[in-house]
């Protein structure tokens, strides 16, 4: 019976959903790894002393990303609701202290420093809204509850996303709102209600947008980035330069031109762009398959948990991972809006690379819980299905204790 099992496992590529997700993850870390000491190394020579500064640090948050990663994959994720309204109050204690004592960059002010690295706490507040939303969504339904768009998750959610405008990043600010709208949907939230969410959403985004001048400028440069190229449209007609120029093999790695302060940002949020350059169109493709087959696999996860907790959870990680990555490469090719949105797993930035290799690891849980309640039910049907001649005999241990 077990050998029957095993020999279904090796007729597939995968044993289970999580292996692949892994598998994608590690290709799109060691195409980050070189991207990343590929766009930094002139920057961190000329400003640091050193070719291997941003390669160094990018090295440590992989680390602590893999220990976070290890550790998520082996606590039982119901196990984090407990934990997770201390967190939210810690990160909205940082967020406040942003606003106040943060290190401002480009005029934003959403870092501080802890032990001499840069923490970004937003990056935090993604992964804590979703599963803030997953607790409150299942926890209705499993009550036969309905579920309301005023609730008091969603009410720490929204000072989350608020306080994150303000210092400001809209970007991140409509993921951490946005996310757990969209798991509101897939929870089950009645047509009267969702309306409610729909006009409450569009208010918002069109407030936020009309709130800073520079975002309805944005806006208007996605739809022609060349009318406004020596100005507003910089950024995003370089982007797209550096993109074409690859070709089809690319300059090769270390050999393109756009880390030589011909693109702003190469090493963060237009990564993609220094990527595509060096690369060519045929690993670009390549790389963008292993993106959709991520996406894929981590949407079967939450297809196939346990229980409505671990499918909202793997819903989250799906639109965070898989959203984020959608809107990074909308925006560097031109077909978005510039927003502050980094790309999954490549570009440059130590707390968004452990939150989402948190968020991984949560994910392997999940499919881990799955397998194995998958594999108890297939060997019970296997035992139910076989004669009871062809069973082992069972072993009895004899009582020695005197009466």
């Amino acid at each position: 019976m077990r050998e029957r099992l095993d020999r279904k496992k090796r007729n597939k590529i995968w044993n289970n959903h999580h292996e692949a997700v892994l598998a994608m993850v590690i290709i799109l870390l060691i195409a980050g790894l070189f991207n990343v000491f590929s766009s930094t190394f002139v920057m961190a020579e000329r400003d640091c002393g050193t070719p291997y500064y941003y390669l160094k640090r990018h090295i440590i948050s992989m680390v602590v990303g893999a220990v976070a990663c290890s550790i998520a994959a082996r606590v039982d994720y119901h196990k984090w609701r407990a934990w997770i309204t201390p967190v939210s109050g810690l990160i909205i204690i940082a967020l406040v202290f942003i606003l106040g004592f943060g290190v401002s960059v480009n005029g934003s002010k959403r870092w501080i420093l802890v032990a001499g690295l840069s923490v970004q706490p937003a990056e935090f507040a993604k992964m804590c809204s979703i599963m803030l939303a997953g607790y409150y969504i299942s926890f209705r339904n499993n009550f036969g509850k309905e579920i309301n768009i005023f609730n008091r998750q969603y009410g720490i959610i929204l000072l989350m996303a608020l306080l994150v405008h303000f210092e400001p990043d809209m970007g991140t600010a409509c993921i951490i709102i946005g996310i757990p709208a969209i798991m509101l949907v897939v929870g089950g939230l009645k047509w009267h209600k969702l309306k409610w969410l729909l006009l409450l959403g569009a208010v918002a985004v069109i407030g936020m947008c009309y709130m800073q001048p520079y975002r309805i400028e944005r806006i208007m440069v996605a739809y022609d980035p060349w009318s406004y190229m020596q100005d507003k449209g910089y950024q995003t007609c370089r982007s797209l330069m550096s993109i074409g120029s690859g070709g089809l093999f690319g300059m090769g790695i270390g050999q393109g031109l756009s880390k030589y302060d011909y693109l702003p940002e190469a090493h963060t949020d237009f990564a993609f762009a220094v990527f595509s350059q060096e690369m060519g169109f045929f690993v670009v493709v390549g790389i963008l398959l292993v993106y959709l087959a991520f996406c894929w696999y981590t949407a079967q996860i939450a297809r196939y948990a346990r229980d409505l907790y671990g499918q909202l959870l793997g819903v989250g990680i799906l639109l965070l991972i898989g959203g984020q990555a959608v809107a990074n490469l909308f925006m560097v090719s031109g077909m978005f809006p510039v927003v502050g949105v980094p790309l999954p797993f490549i570009s440059y930035g130590g707390t968004s690379l452990i939150t989402s290799m948190f968020a991984v690891g949560i994910l392997i849980n999940i499919s881990r819980q799955t397998h194995k309640q998958r594999e108890q039910a297939l060997i019970a049907r296997a035992l139910r299905q076989t004669p009871q001649t062809e069973r082992p005999p069972l072993r009895l241990v004899k009582n020695n204790t005197e009466g």
